[in-house]
């Protein structure tokens, strides 16, 4: 059998996709509710079926990768039962959260007597290119369905057979409870080619998420041709301010770099005031290096320190270039600089801006409050870790995400971040005047000896 091309393909399934919208729409929030339990109990009772596909995806890892790079990929690939247990927990989460679709956000009476409001609506198609494992794609399509929203998604290619698998037994479970079939859509071809196609349907894809690493995003970001809802991208900077507590700052460095350094909420650059910097980094600078093995590049004063501390091993601290600065890490790397004043600093991180997430750690109110006013992140944070940045951590319950540009919603895309805003007015045959006259009737008037 002849393989329909790439393109040709996604386009196919984007227009199924697109079509499931309306009767998703009739669905209520019961219903979805329902939907998302089924899903659950079934990939519960499908494990082993999922642990076999892993096991084929674990056998596909090149063996000549080297060692070490291919116990590490190994390691991320593997899937467990508990993992299962964990995607099943997720949905049913999901499932339990409060609805968003139909809230009704604001209501008022026009000057002309419309009961007019402003209501949650789904946004319709929303496609989602991950280069995860099936934890974040059940994660996307749960979220999606409990919003209303129709989710087509393309899996990270090193899981592609347990992604297939896990989502083949989640459109199954939906559409045995009657949703329409494309409502769960997922990209079952793993070409290189395909990943960027949903970006250039604006015709069919109504929102696109990028869920990867810094390539992933730029990529989309710069070729689609569909609004980009989640670009989880923009640096992380925690600025210690002369007027700061000592032993803060270091927890509060430590937690921002160390606690997920693969997030993209972790700490890219520490900046230091001066006046601090001899007090404050030979300490946390040994501590990154010898107790969590960071690698660490830094500006001529902050190498310059390394005079003044023992060496811990063979690690020590490369001279940053000026790229470095601008460069989103998620990886082991942290860069530090020392700045002589709050305004270097507050220049510093908006010659990056918009930025992800910042933090100033200082007892000093106004400085606070400038740097809250001042700088450009989608969240800032005073005397706290950058890994607050997330929904369920800010109250705002699970999130697919985060939007660091100026458009849609920033920070967390949570549940009510997956819809938008629709007006509805209740009239009684309110008229716009003045009212149209026909032409005729207007000459009929002024050949008329009564006027």
């Amino acid at each position: 059998m002849v393989e329909v091309p790439i393109k040709m393909h996604i386009q196919n399934l984007a227009r199924i996709a697109s079509q499931s919208t309306r009767p998703l729409a009739l669905f209520s929030s019961h219903q979805r509710t329902l939907v998302l339990e089924a899903m659950a109990s079934q990939l519960e009772v499908r494990a082993d079926d999922i642990l076999a596909a892993n096991r084929q995806d674990l056998d596909a890892i090149p063996k000549d990768i080297g060692t070490d790079d291919y116990r590490k990929l190994r390691d991320t690939v593997t899937v467990t039962q508990d993992d299962v247990l964990l995607m099943v927990d997720t949905i049913r989460r999901i499932g339990a959260e409060p609805d968003p679709t139909g809230e009704e956000i604001q209501g008022w009476m026009s000057v002309d007597g419309l009961q007019m409001s402003r209501v949650r609506v789904p946004i319709g198609v929303i496609g989602i290119i991950s280069e995860f494992g099936p934890e974040v794609s059940v994660e996307s399509m749960a979220m999606c369905i409990r919003s209303g929203n129709v989710c087509i998604i393309r899996g990270g290619k090193e899981w592609f057979l347990t992604n297939t698998a896990v989502m083949k037994v989640l459109q199954e479970a939906a559409e045995g409870q009657g949703l329409p079939a494309g409502a769960v859509t997922f990209i079952d071809r793993p070409d290189k080619d395909g990943v960027l196609e949903l970006t250039r349907l604006p015709k069919l894809i109504n929102g696109i998420i990028p869920r990867g690493k810094a390539g992933l995003r730029k990529a989309v970001l710069e070729q689609s041709r569909v609004p980009v809802l989640g670009y989880d991208g923009g640096l992380c900077h925690v600025y210690i301010d002369g007027d700061a507590d000592l032993p803060l700052a270091q927890g509060v460095v430590v937690n921002s770099k160390i606690q997920d350094p693969l997030a993209s909420n972790s700490c890219d650059t520490v900046l230091v005031h001066q006046s601090i910097s001899r007090q404050l980094l030979p300490g946390l600078l040994r501590r990154l290096l010898s107790e969590f093995k960071v690698d660490l590049v830094g500006c001529v004063k902050t190498t310059s320190l390394m005079g003044i501390m023992e060496m811990t091993g063979h690690r020590g601290i490369a001279k940053a270039t000026e790229e470095d600065w601008g460069q989103k890490s998620q990886t082991s790397t942290l860069g530090i600089k020392v700045v002589a004043s709050l305004d270097e600093a507050i220049d510093h991180i908006s010659a990056y801006a918009p930025g992800h997430t910042d933090t100033i750690v200082t007892r000093h109110y106004p400085t606070a409050m400038r740097f809250v006013r001042e700088i450009d992140s989608s969240a800032v944070f005073v005397n706290a870790s950058t890994r607050f940045h997330a929904g369920s951590q800010m109250g705002f319950g699970p999130d697919i995400g985060t939007n660091t540009t100026h458009f849609h919603v920033r920070g967390p895309l949570t549940l009510q971040s997956l819809t938008v805003e629709k007006l509805i007015g209740l009239g009684t045959g309110q008229l716009r005047h003045p009212h149209p006259v026909p032409t005729e009737y207007q000459d009929a008037m002024m050949l008329s000896s009564k006027f």
